[in-house]
């Protein structure tokens, strides 16, 4: 996997996972603590999709057949919603269920000390994949982007959802504390139950946002308007064209960019002449924009006063005078 998959990140969140959710088992086990299981089930389904996106990963990298032409890139889109959706139905809604059955049902917690010191450890694991995730998407996050615009707009998906994934479960491990905390201070086990739904509605929200983000990759996604900047630039710079007619991208996968261009030449430019005008167009556009691989360039003859009828505003991105 690239660096802009974020292979490093979702390893050590992988292996935090694991380990974090056998000791949540056993401090449930020992207290009996509601929270503590919802947290146990959460860091399950948590390592279950760091599996799932490391799967994405690789069969993304299969080569391009006759069934896919343009490559299996999106494959990594496919599996980062299906991490989404799991995290909704057996994180967030086995959170919600046990939370409401302890409400109705409440008893006592046992051997406060282990749970909480489990939460306490987890917690500084949990810092510390939140901390690799951070630093593996820094080497991809544009100088100045907020993290709210990384998340929404990167191509890559799985960073943003492994960040998100690691905020969610620290924000769980301090619901949990609070949860057991209160309920051992006040001796009132609903303050466990209470942590529990806490968890439950967190891991819901966390899954509607991967799931809208991750839709939108797989409807298809055009380039940034950085990228898309700097290819119109690269296309006209050279001043081979008379016109840039209309231009349309499409990523194919997070480091596969289609760029597909009609492009205006004087209608008495031989067609040798066109022909390597394009090559050093298309040479400019991936020096420009290095994951432009796929670019279709049409030529087209440009006469002055000619008005071309431009493509719904649907598909087109923008057309340059």
């Amino acid at each position: 996997m690239s660096a802009s998959g974020g292979g490093k990140a979702i390893i050590a969140a992988f292996l935090a996972n694991m380990g974090i959710a056998l000791a949540k088992f056993v401090a449930w086990i020992i207290s009996g603590s509601a929270s503590m299981l919802a947290e146990a089930i959460h860091s399950v389904a948590d390592s279950g999709n760091q599996l799932l996106l490391l799967l994405g990963g690789r069969r993304a990298k299969k080569r391009a057949d006759r069934e896919h032409p343009f490559g299996y890139g999106r494959e990594r889109y496919v599996y980062a919603f299906v991490v989404s959706i799991i995290l909704f139905s057996v994180g967030g809604l086995f959170s919600i269920y046990e939370g409401i059955e302890k409400l109705t049902h409440p008893h006592e917690i046992t051997n406060y000390w282990v749970p909480i010191i489990v939460l306490v450890i987890a917690i500084a694991l949990e810092s510390f994949s939140l901390r690799t995730a951070v630093r593996e998407s820094n080497l991809v996050r544009a100088r100045g982007q907020s993290w709210v615009s990384f998340v929404r707009h990167a191509k890559a998906p799985e960073l943003p959802v492994v960040l998100l994934e690691d905020i969610a479960a620290l924000l769980g491990l301090v619901f949990a504390l609070f949860g057991v905390g209160m309920t051992w201070l006040t001796h009132n086990p609903l303050f466990d139950a209470i942590g529990t739904l806490m968890i439950g509605t967190l891991l819901i929200l966390v899954a509607i946002t991967l799931g809208i983000e991750t839709k939108s990759l797989l409807v298809g996604e055009g380039a940034t308007e950085s990228d898309h900047d700097r290819i119109v630039d690269a296309i006209t710079h050279g001043g081979e064209i008379e016109k840039l007619i209309h231009i349309k991208t499409l990523y194919l996968g997070p480091d596969e960019l289609l760029v597909a261009a009609k492009l205006g030449f004087a209608s008495d430019r031989p067609l040798a002449a066109v022909a390597s005008d394009i090559d050093r167009i298309e040479t400019r556009v991936r020096e420009a924009v290095p994951t432009a691989r796929v670019i279709y360039f049409e030529p087209d003859i440009y006469r002055p006063g000619d008005d071309p009828t431009p493509p719904t505003e649907d598909f087109v991105i923008r057309s340059v005078d």
